[in-house]
């Protein structure tokens, strides 16, 4: 074959090259060229063609040279997966090799293997990691861990800085991969509550970073706008849009003589293209009681309407607006105090922040800014300088109590309303109290869907389930009734719940004993701890049944935790090792190690809160 110039794109000089070429190429050389250059056909069609100068025709070009980019990520309401999902998204119109997984999936021998690795992590509890993360935690500080010379690495953490150990996840992996030898190519940055823009600073710092270090290419950055613009997911209600969602129901479930206040709300979703699944959570943006706002500015004697900025962007509201829907007010923290340090010289307060962090807890704990203010203030500061210190009101998540199969455009929940007296002052939990109080039917609450894949139902609807409740925490077995129902699963169900009354706190009553005769429902156990002289709570009766438990296990039930995790869930997880000991003949290591291989396997999935 010989390139004429009357019939091809080429000048004389160069279709002398290419033929000088093509009589040297062999068949397989031949057909590769052809497939390498057919490859860009379809992305270069609509692209203005280039001149090939003659030294570049006869030269083959050279693969560009990528590192693989693993992203793992520890969640446990759902944020992490999320951030992560995004970022993989991201980073792959950027044309890289992108691999995403969870911790727990991730095989923690491998990370040797890993060339550019990013970890998205929450902290849950006093410093843990959250359960989808324990396994990879735990090789990690292991004297298994290899050296990891040549992993590249950055860590997004996430956190709530009310705790003591803000962050301390992300904090602990940042320092055990320096440890053991990895690169950091961006510092680790710890997101409070109101994370979105400290991550979406973190995403491009990272994809800068690796852009920079890419071999073989240049000028391809994107600024951060392009990257928004360009994997923007085009969700028509979010997180970052939220629907309001009009109330339908908003009923007390508890009966006269109770101690608590828990409502049953029935959300509409119609219009929304809102999906969720049994297991997911639903988030509400809730508002502070106007009641504690006008006690707060007439504190600091502001004036209601001046106008102050919520958010980066410059929009502007009244200051008694902006209190109520957009800054949190009911809550201190380390960081706050150290911030408000700077409005006054007051050495009470100077000295409380650097005492003993046992003493600070001991003040944070059950007080808030109007506190803060009565105890130190107030100061000469004006409205946006003092609002400029607060955090966004952060969202809070509720387990979703109802099945979209049986109530189509419609979701339910179950939430308790906090009510507590602390420091000689009425307290009430911002949203709990709003939904129950201040908010009638026909009002409508600003919602988003939170997947939860951490907290879901067996793929096969065959497998027994054993789901362990209390109080509110039987908000989710109440969707995975319904769903098993709607799909006609032929898996037995055991449904362990506890409370104070049995005849003013017994949940969804009338519901369960339907299931119960029907047979969505296989069995049912509660524990009323107030009724009896001695306090009886669910995982007492775990125990009073542990063979059954136990081989219902064994079987291959899926075991659901949903509660206090302080608590109840620690006390439910002890339960569990004490029945495999026994009724396993197991030592605690190897009880240990079962619960811990059911967790990997998902067969044991906990909600905890």
């Amino acid at each position: 074959m010989q390139f004429q110039v009357m019939n091809s794109p080429f000048n004389e000089e160069q279709a002398e090259l290419l033929n000088r070429l093509l009589s040297t190429l062999n068949e397989s050389q031949k057909v590769w060229l052809s497939g390498y250059l057919a490859a860009p056909s379809s992305a270069a069609a609509a692209t203005v063609e280039k001149e090939v100068s003659p030294e570049s025709a006869t030269a083959v070009a050279a693969p560009i040279n990528t590192r693989e980019v693993t992203i793992l990520y520890g969640s446990h309401t759902g944020n992490c997966q999320e951030l992560a999902e995004n970022l993989s998204q991201k980073l792959k119109q950027q044309d890289f090799d992108v691999t995403l997984s969870s911790l727990d999936d991730f095989k923690p021998k491998s990370i040797k293997k890993v060339e550019d690795l990013l970890i998205l992590t929450s902290t849950h509890g006093d410093g843990d990691p959250p359960d989808n993360a324990m396994s990879f935690y735990d090789f990690l500080f292991s004297k298994r861990a290899p050296k990891l010379d040549g992993v590249r690495y950055s860590i997004l953490a996430l956190g709530d800085s009310s705790y003591e150990y803000f962050c301390q996840t992300g904090k602990d992996f940042d320092q055990r991969l320096e440890e053991l030898g990895a690169e950091r190519i961006h510092p680790r940055i710890d997101c409070d509550v109101d994370y979105e823009e400290p991550a979406d600073e973190w995403f491009t710092g990272v994809i800068n970073q690796l852009n920079e270090q890419k071999s073989g290419q240049q000028g391809n950055q994107a600024s951060t706008g392009d990257l928004q613009e360009q994997t923007a997911v085009h969700t028509e209600f979010s997180k970052s849009n939220p629907f309001e969602a009009e109330i339908l129901e908003n009923i007390d479930l508890n009966g006269r003589g109770s101690n608590k206040e828990t409502r049953h709300i029935e959300l509409d979703l119609e219009g929304s293209n809102l999906e969720y699944e049994p297991g997911d959570s639903l988030g509400i943006f809730p508002e502070n009681d106007s009641s504690l706002v006008d006690t707060l500015i007439e504190e600091m004697q502001w004036d209601p309407q001046e106008n102050v900025a919520v958010n980066k962007q410059g929009e502007y509201r009244p200051l008694r607006e902006a209190l109520t829907s957009y800054f949190e007010i009911t809550n201190l923290t380390k960081p706050l105090l150290e911030k408000v340090t700077q409005f006054t010289n007051n050495e009470k307060l100077t000295q409380l922040i650097a005492e003993d962090q046992e003493e600070l807890k001991a003040y944070i704990h059950g007080r808030d800014l109007i506190d803060l203010v009565r105890d130190f203030g107030p100061w000469q500061v004006s409205p946006q300088e003092f609002t400029g210190i607060l955090r966004k009101i952060p969202f809070r998540l509720y387990s979703i109590a109802s099945s979209s199969k049986a109530n189509p455009d419609e979701v339910h929940l179950t939430i308790g309303a906090v009510r507590y007296n602390a420091h000689n002052r009425d307290r009430t939990g911002v949203c709990s109290v709003q939904c129950a109080e201040r908010s009638e039917i026909g009002d409508t609450l600003p919602i988003f869907v939170q997947r939860n894949s951490n907290f879901k139902l067996p793929e096969n609807p065959d497998t027994p389930i054993i789901m362990i409740g209390a109080g509110t925490g039987i908000a989710p077995y109440r969707a995975f009734l319904q769903e098993r129902e709607e799909i006609e699963a032929t898996g037995e169900s055991w449904l362990f719940f506890g409370e104070q009354h049995f005849e003013s706190d017994f949940l969804y009553q009338v519901e369960w004993q339907r299931m119960l005769q029907e047979g969505t429902l296989t069995k049912m156990d509660v524990a009323f701890s107030r009724d009896n002289t001695e306090k009886v709570y669910v995982q007492h009766r775990m125990l009073e049944k542990s063979d059954e438990l136990y081989q219902w296990i064994k079987n291959g039930a899926h075991v659901y935790v949903c509660g206090d995790e302080k608590y109840m869930a620690k006390d439910v997880h002890a339960a569990l090792l004490t029945i495999f000991e026994k009724e396993g003949n197991m030592t605690p290591e190897e009880a240990e190690e079962f619960l811990s291989e059911l967790r990997k396997t998902k067969r044991y999935q906990r909600d905890v809160y």
